[in-house]
């Protein structure tokens, strides 16, 4: 059975105990006071009366805390929060979004779940903010092996404003760089400024233990990681080398294709502003894909459980920030 066919993605009642079970498997907690299993149900409570809804609409999902004497919902300090979306329908974007390999447009969503363009819109960058990866074991750790490079997308309107013309190269892009552990096969890409080795350096030093062996094309920038890492080699490109045995960067290449398909082919355009998010939707898909054990069920579920403190609230588009995080 389908998994969009599931009494959660329909039913409101259902959806909510859904999330609840997910978020809260040791029964509800308060988000004002912390009280864990400290509240009770309200039944039957519904909105104030209106044009659209004369006889008020049902409150799914209410309770009350005997501690702290307040109301909530399992929406409550999630990306869930404050939205007039259905519960059910936020659950069928969710496996939409984990479950389309190259990503699936806010066109698509608006008229599939039958919301405007715009909600849609902010609905999937909610999504993709709980996509986002906290974790901070390094890569390559026990002597692992961890590809490195970097790619270009779009037109970074900082050094090329519209109506400029582009011109050829690479300048004027996005650049983005993604690490590939071979041994856990997961990924991680960070937007950069670009792609000078002080700015690059830092960032493998973080996120990568000392005992790795890194593995990267010709770019100069590379040049001296043996300083700081136990072993470093590369592949010539310009050569027309790919591939030397276990020294390639094949894996993170792979990844790129992947990405790049869906940001051209589905998303087509995004601003700078965002692009931290569209690569952490696509890492988190890559992280948990089948490959790794994940099917699209497991896959929803997991996003699932990252929902909490991750809210997002819109701004007006023409302010310095569209998106801002709480």
């Amino acid at each position: 059975m389908s998994v969009l066919s599931a009494a959660y993605m329909h039913d409101e009642a259902a959806a909510f105990a859904h999330v609840e079970a997910m978020l809260w498997p040791e029964g509800p907690v308060c988000p004002h006071c912390g009280g864990v299993d400290k509240a009770y149900r309200l039944e039957g409570v519904r909105t104030k009366p209106s044009k659209k809804n004369p006889e008020g609409v049902e409150r799914h999902g209410l309770w009350k805390c005997r501690e702290c004497r307040k109301q909530f919902t399992v929406r409550k300090g999630t990306i869930f929060e404050e939205s007039h979306i259905a519960l059910h329908l936020w659950l069928q974007a969710i496996h939409l979004m984990v479950s389309s390999k190259k990503g699936i447009s806010s066109h698509q969503l608006h008229r599939v779940l039958g919301i405007t363009y715009k909600s849609a819109w902010f609905l999937s960058h909610r999504i993709r903010e709980c996509m986002r990866s906290g974790d901070l074991a390094p890569m390559g750790g026990n002597g692992g092996a961890v590809e490195v490079d970097e790619t270009f997308i779009g037109n970074d309107r900082s050094i090329k404003p519209k109506g400029e013309k582009k011109g050829r190269g690479y300048a004027h892009k996005h650049k983005m760089l993604t690490l590939v552990d071979r041994n856990t096969k997961r990924a991680k890409s960070i937007v950069v400024d670009d792609l000078k080795a002080s700015t690059l350096v830092p960032i493998l030093q973080a996120n990568i233990d000392r005992e790795a062996t890194i593995y990267t094309d010709e770019a100069g920038q590379y040049r001296n990681l043996r300083r700081d890492f136990d072993g470093h080699d590369f592949v010539r490109h310009g050569q027309g080398e790919y591939g030397r045995g276990i020294v390639h960067t094949n894996t993170v290449e792979g990844f790129y294709s992947i990405f790049k398909r869906g940001m051209k082919g589905v998303y087509q355009h995004c601003g700078k502003q965002h692009l931290h998010r569209y690569a952490a939707e696509f890492d988190f898909r890559y992280n948990h894909r089948v490959a790794n054990g994940v099917d699209d069920a497991e896959r929803g579920q997991i996003a699932l459980r990252s929902v909490v403190g991750k809210r997002l609230t819109y701004r007006r588009i023409d302010e310095s920030e569209t998106m801002q995080a709480l």
